[in-house]
């Protein structure tokens, strides 16, 4: 078999499996799992909630250590989440001058910092737009948040940086559409300009939210017309949660890997708009629809594409949902690296719709969560990461040790 064959191909069902060997399908297995790893990020541990207030959890994660030691421990426990992404002013409020503390709290949790996302949307100047406000000056201290935070990104040796950008506006006829896209053109040419040979920006899209009549950066057609003005090192960041309820994000991946222009992803789940909910929760075949698309683009392509999480849970346990979802992203990976493209392909080309899909949903069907399991075991990794967690007694502890800091809050009866 050729390389792209072992790795993606697989003999599933009838004759075709009877000739695989467990062995040889479990070096399958193995080989898919071992290229796949993901991002976590900081903002996942921490008290967060929605526009109308927050649920606070006594385990939430208050300062940067505390997110490195939660990271940490989600890496010990599924060995796939080697990076941190940070967010600057969140986690990095001096800029380059926390770089000496990441590095230590990296040495300490065995975790290294990852992305790094921009903050455009705290400062209250940033009111009616960062990188696209009417105001030149405001504009120009929006792009230097941008340069310090290619600077971080330099400085702890961060590959990505990672722009979400919630400019837009509420009304219409109350901003110049065509004049903010100049001034974003602008903006990210000039941030290009800073990036080292080896780093990226990747630029990010929402079609609404916090603005409602236009978003600066609606769909990934804008981000991709905007990463290809910014310059060779810009791609675009997909968000699965990021879309109108109704759109096909696996075609979007599929254009913009045909076209090169796919950077990384933002995943999560949702029933409505930008729910935030753990990976698979609401609609698993949509994430393995998209893994499916990467997967047949080869080896070769996954190096470049970054897969990190983005979700704040208000409800469920912070770690228990962040161990919740790479577990789930793990098995959908599986499941799509597991359908048989050399069996497809013939059943395409011919539309015999009913077999090809047939095919395609046996893949999907399939448990997967065995050969995870034995993965698991075979490099040292708890077979059960969520019931190790459980057991472990890591969540009661940080409870107590972090509960006590709480502010007591208010009951309204």
């Amino acid at each position: 078999m050729q390389v792209h064959q072992i790795f993606f191909g697989l003999k599933s069902t009838g004759e075709a499996e009877e000739m695989q060997s467990d062995s040889a399908l479990q070096d399958l297995a193995f080989e898919a799992l071992d290229s796949f790893q993901i991002e976590i990020p900081s903002w996942g541990f921490a008290n967060t909630g929605t526009r109308f207030g927050k649920f606070l959890q006594p385990g939430a994660a208050s300062t940067l250590e505390e997110k490195f030691c939660d990271a940490g421990q989600v890496h010990k426990l599924t060995g796939v989440t080697p990076t941190l992404a940070l967010h600057v002013l969140w986690d990095l409020p001096n800029g380059v001058g926390d770089a000496a503390t990441v590095r230590a709290l990296e040495s300490q949790y065995g975790v290294v910092a990852g992305s790094i996302n921009p903050n455009l949307f705290q400062d209250q100047e940033f009111k009616f737009g960062s990188l696209c406000n009417p105001s030149a000056g405001i504009r120009e201290r929006a792009v230097a948040h941008m340069l310090d935070s290619v600077d971080i990104a330099r400085k702890l040796g961060s590959r990505d940086i990672s722009l979400w950008l919630p400019d837009g506006s509420n009304y219409p006829g109350t901003q110049n559409i065509r004049k903010r896209i100049g001034w974003l053109e602008e903006a990210l040419q000039q941030t290009h300009a800073k990036l080292g040979p080896e780093q990226r920006l990747l630029v990010e899209y929402k079609p609404f939210e916090p603005a409602f009549y236009h978003t600066d950066i609606a769909d990934w057609g804008m981000a991709a017309h905007l990463a290809a003005k910014a310059g060779p090192q810009a791609r675009v960041l997909v968000d699965t949660g990021h879309h109108y309820a109704a759109q096909n994000i696996e075609q979007i991946v599929a254009w913009l890997l045909h076209t090169g222009m796919l950077g990384g992803f933002h995943f999560n789940d949702r029933r409505y708009a930008d729910d935030d909910l753990t990976l698979g929760s609401i609609d698993p075949y949509q994430i393995f629809r998209i893994f499916h698309e990467i997967q047949l683009s080869g080896k070769d392509a996954l190096g470049q594409i970054a897969f990190m999480i983005d979700q704040s849970h208000n409800l469920k346990g912070k770690m228990e949902a962040m161990v919740q979802t790479v577990a789930a992203g793990q098995e959908l990976w599986l499941k799509a690296a597991l359908v048989d493209r050399e069996a497809l392909d013939p059943l395409q080309e011919k539309c015999d719709l009913v077999a090809a899909e047939e095919l395609f949903r046996g893949a999907f069907w399939r448990d997967v969560r065995p050969m995870l399991k034995e993965w698991r075991r075979m490099r040292g990794l708890p077979e059960d990461p969520l019931a190790t967690l459980a057991e472990s007694g890591y969540v009661q502890r940080i409870s107590v040790e972090r509960g006590s800091k709480l502010a007591p809050v208010t009951s309204y009866a």
